[in-house]
């Protein structure tokens, strides 16, 4: 970038709710889409789904950012 600095979790935050490449219908943060482009489950939502179907899995804490 020519020397020039990138903050990347600006520019993810930013991004978040962007439609994300490929074939999976998920935003850029996670979130399952519909057809139009709406979010159907969150991402935490997708991880208490999987939690609950794999008890044994080493569970992960999602946090929360905070905006500001």
């Amino acid at each position: 970038m020519q020397g020039k600095e990138v903050d990347m979790e600006k520019l993810s935050i930013r991004n978040e709710l962007t439609p994300a490449v490929g074939n999976m219908k998920v935003n850029a943060r996670g979130d399952e889409l519909g057809s139009n482009g709406e979010i159907v489950r969150t991402r935490e939502q997708i991880l208490q789904d999987y939690y609950k179907e794999n008890p044994r899995a080493v569970s992960e804490e999602v946090m929360k950012r905070q905006k500001g």
